[in-house]
């Protein structure tokens, strides 16, 4: 298996050639679904798609974190892998024009694409920012909400990444990370592929040891307030049923 180096490297790769639309497959889903279908699939309203710019669903991610976060006007919130800029926007009209939504993403296409999806949009609330996951480009106890769609999981070192959030959130700030788990024991040619890397699959920690290193980076009361069995139908039959969506809640 490759190195922490060069994981990162492979999953920077394949996103950004999501991101230039020269890969049509996205990570956590089916290839032939539109996003669209698929943004709504994992909990978007209809509503909430077509009031965003369009391009800014792109079929990546396995819930809906605005959805349970529980914003609230004026507050600063933070998303981690930021991609289109989906859940940034969606943030954006509920923390309104006094709060304030970061997205990081480490992929430069990712983030060029954001920014033109902001300008398109019209958002003042709004910013997009380079950076990886495990060394934000963030101030410490500058944030109120930490939110992340199905990309913790691409990360090769997630207790350095949830440290990293510990330290950018303010004091009794919370998170909403909607991820990938696994529920029992993967194949192991599985665990060593690097394609299963960049589709959510290999990287993804075994249910409880995802809630134990969230609480060894010091957070409380971690929580999973949904979750659901994550079927793909390309998916290895040897997998399926193995794979689960959580949407995991935590305060500092």
């Amino acid at each position: 298996m490759k190195g922490k180096k060069e994981i990162k490297e492979l999953v920077k790769d394949r996103y950004g050639r999501i991101a230039s639309n020269e890969d049509s497959c996205c990570s956590c889903c089916s290839c032939d679904t539109d996003p669209v279908e698929q943004a709504k699939s994992i909990g978007y309203s209809v509503q909430e798609i077509i009031n965003i710019p369009e391009g800014s669903a792109m079929g990546l991610g396995c819930g809906n974190p605005t959805a349970l976060a529980g914003l609230k006007s004026g507050e600063t919130v933070l998303d981690l892998g930021s991609g289109g800029g989906v859940d940034v926007f969606l943030a954006s009209r509920k923390v309104g024009e006094q709060g304030n939504v970061i997205g990081v993403d480490m992929t430069t296409g990712m983030v060029e694409k954001a920014r033109e999806n902001a300008r398109k949009g019209n958002y003042t609330n709004v910013e997009f920012r380079a950076g990886e996951i495990e060394n934000l480009p963030v101030e410490d106890c500058s944030i109120d909400v930490v939110m992340s769609n199905c990309v913790v999981n691409l990360s090769p070192d997630k207790f350095a990444t949830f440290r990293e959030v510990f330290r950018v959130l303010k004091p009794n700030g919370r998170i909403l990370i909607s991820d990938i788990v696994i529920e029992g024991e993967l194949p192991g040619d599985v665990r060593r592929s690097l394609d299963a890397w960049t589709e959510c699959i290999a990287g993804a920690l075994e249910k409880q040891e995802y809630l134990n290193t969230i609480t060894k980076a010091g957070f409380r009361d971690v929580t999973i307030v949904a979750e659901h069995s994550f079927y793909n139908p390309e998916m290895d039959d040897r997998i399926a049923g193995k794979v689960i969506s959580v949407q995991v809640r935590a305060h500092k």
